[in-house]
């Protein structure tokens, strides 16, 4: 009995166009990059001289040589926050925490990773921040940096730092002082000033009121007492009188009264008797 036998028959040269394409696949996957939001890259080329300076690469699908690697970096805004050991004006250590908001120059992205690397923020940033900072709070007194100085700080640090990264493509938008820790004892007798300041300028402003209060008293008495000179000085015995005889005139048109003019008053004014 003869068996039969299956043969799976390709064409000619398949096995090579299925290598070729296999190949293909691998190479296509391996020079395409996709670059997400908020992001940017720049060409490292292998075969040429590094990272290609001429052109940054946005959000979005890219194509690649093989050959070649895109670097991707964050190019929106970001924060970093750090706590700093620094001397005030007077040699005190003082604690400050401070975040500090920035960006890599997006058409300059390039230069900046081929002259500080891809950690650009330790190497750039971190420097800056720390130099700045040591310089602008050795300025001040803990009081001053405990209280009234914060805003004028960070505006300080932040011209610093500007200063430093001027032409290294990165640029700091923000600085912002969070906290200052200061020795407990000195904190401790900062706050007890502070209070005792603030019941002082109270009781200032307590006694000032006060004494405006009375000077409004004041004035109001002696207007009212000039007033009621002047209308006593204008009543005559002869206006009072006349006034008298016109309210008795208009009292006696009351139907509610029985006039009986009987005689007169003292200074001649009329009496009404008979109230009903």
């Amino acid at each position: 009995m003869a068996n039969n036998q299956m043969e799976l028959n390709f064409p000619k040269g398949g096995v090579f166009l299925v290598i070729i394409a296999v190949a293909a696949i691998i190479l296509f996957s391996k020079s395409t990059v996709t670059i997400g939001p908020g992001e940017g890259g720049v060409i490292f080329e292998t075969l040429g001289d590094g990272i290609n300076t001429d052109k940054s690469y946005g959000e979005g699908f890219h194509i690649v040589a093989p050959w070649n690697k895109m670097i991707v970096r964050k190019i929106r805004q970001q924060s970093i926050s750090d706590e700093m050991n620094v001397l005030s004006v007077n040699g005190l250590e003082v604690k400050v925490n401070g975040t500090i908001w920035y960006k890599p120059e997006f058409e300059n992205l390039g230069l900046l990773i081929k002259t500080k690397g891809e950690d650009y923020e330790r190497e750039l940033l971190d420097p800056a921040i720390n130099a700045a900072a040591r310089s602008v709070v050795g300025r001040y007194t803990p009081e001053q940096l405990y209280s009234s100085k914060r805003d004028v700080i960070e505006q300080e640090i932040l011209d610093e730092v500007q200063t430093v990264l001027k032409d290294q493509y990165l640029i700091v938008k923000r600085v912002l002082v969070e906290d200052v820790k200061l020795p407990p004892t000195i904190r401790t007798a900062i706050e007890t000033k502070l209070k005792q300041e603030q019941e002082s300028l109270e009781y200032e402003f307590r006694l000032a009121k006060a004494k405006k209060e009375a000077e409004r008293q004041k004035i109001d008495a002696e207007g009212k007492a000039i007033a009621n000179k002047i209308l006593s000085a204008s009543l005559t015995d002869k206006i009072l009188q006349e006034k008298g005889i016109e309210a008795t005139l208009e009292l006696s048109k009351s139907p509610n009264s029985k006039v009986v003019l009987i005689g007169s008053g003292k200074s001649g004014m009329p009496i009404i008797l008979g109230n009903q």
